[in-house]
This record gives C-alpha cells, structure tokens and sequence, in this order.
C-alpha cells in the first residue's frame, strides 16, 4: 500500500502523507487516477489502476502559465498549477445539475464555467450556510466556492461549489494556493 500511495503523489495524486494505509485521502487519489485514465471511478486498485500507475497516467491542464486553479467539470477533477506546472490532481464534485430550493425560488445546481479569481475566504473552520456547512470556504464568483466537504463522491453532487476533502482544503490554504486574487479557471 505504501508503494501505491508514493506512486500515487510522484504522479501528482494528492493524498497527504503516504503512510500505508487505503483510507479517505487515498481513495480521493484513486478516483483522480482513475477519472484521468478513463477508468470507471470505482475508488478501488485493481489491474486497470495498476496499469494507469505503471504507464504514470498524467494529465495536463489547459493554462500553461501562472498560478491557477482548473477545474474540468467535465471529468470532476481540480488542478493547481503553480508557475505553469501541474502541482496537484484532486478528486472534486461541483454542480450535479438538479433542482432544489433555496431563498425562496428553485435553482438548478450548477457550476458556472468561466475565469475568476478568488475574492473572499472563510479562514476557520465550518461556513454554516442554507445549503449545509462548508470548511474554510474560498469565493470565486457570488456564492460559489472551493470548499472542503466529509462527502466529495467521484461524480456532480454539489450545489454549484468545488468540492475537496478538508484535508485537501486544508493543505490549499497552508500553502498559499487559494490565496485572495488566485485565478480559478473552469472548464
């Protein structure tokens, strides 16, 4: 287990700390893998996996420069890209497209596409909110934000916003990468 994790971050998976062990983070990791290579998102290391992880199944994000962070709404995946480089490859869930009300009228769940930057941050702990709660909340455009979530399944289920494991948020903000006027770019 120890080998795949290690194979996993040198392909830019992240999942915190190798330590030998198949929990959530690795998971989210495999998922990303799985999402990259084409693979149905089982979550699970089998011989596809096994194949993705010998070939060192990448992707490559569209901006080539700057420090951003892409979404591919798409395949549900979040890059952060530093100085023109892919740093990490994250499992994310945005819009899954259904209805529900909030404020008084129905909505669509939807994520928007488009470039932003990011204009508001949450610093500590859980946004409670009328939708549910989100950790360390990070605005790109109105109410739609990266945020950290305990449930970030491998396909569309949120509200709008960019779903990643608080650990994954965490570590974003530890590092400077959902920094106020970070551009935030969809697809």
């Amino acid at each position: 287990m120890l080998a795949l994790q290690k194979r996993l971050v040198q392909l830019k998976y992240w999942l915190g700390t190798p330590d030998g062990n198949f929990g959530h983070l690795t998971q989210q990791a495999v998922w990303a893998l799985q999402k990259v290579g084409g693979v149905s998102p089982t979550g699970k290391v089998a011989a596809a996996e096994r194949a993705l992880l010998e070939r060192g199944s990448r992707t490559r994000p569209r901006s080539t420069s700057g420090n951003v962070l892409e979404v591919d709404l798409k395949r549900q995946l979040l890059f952060v890209i530093d100085n023109g480089s892919l740093r990490y490859v994250l499992n994310t869930s945005t819009g899954s497209g259904e209805r529900y009300y909030s404020g008084g009228s129905w909505k669509t769940a939807r994520t928007p596409s488009g470039s932003y930057n990011i204009w508001y941050r949450w610093p500590n702990g859980w946004q409670n909110g009328s939708l549910g709660a989100m950790w360390r909340p990070t605005y790109w455009k109105g109410d739609f934000a990266i945020h950290g979530s305990q449930s970030i399944p491998p396909y569309p289920a949120s509200h709008g916003c960019c779903r990643v494991s608080t650990a994954a948020q965490d570590m974003l903000w530890a590092e400077g990468r959902v920094a106020m006027g970070r551009r935030v770019y969809l697809y």
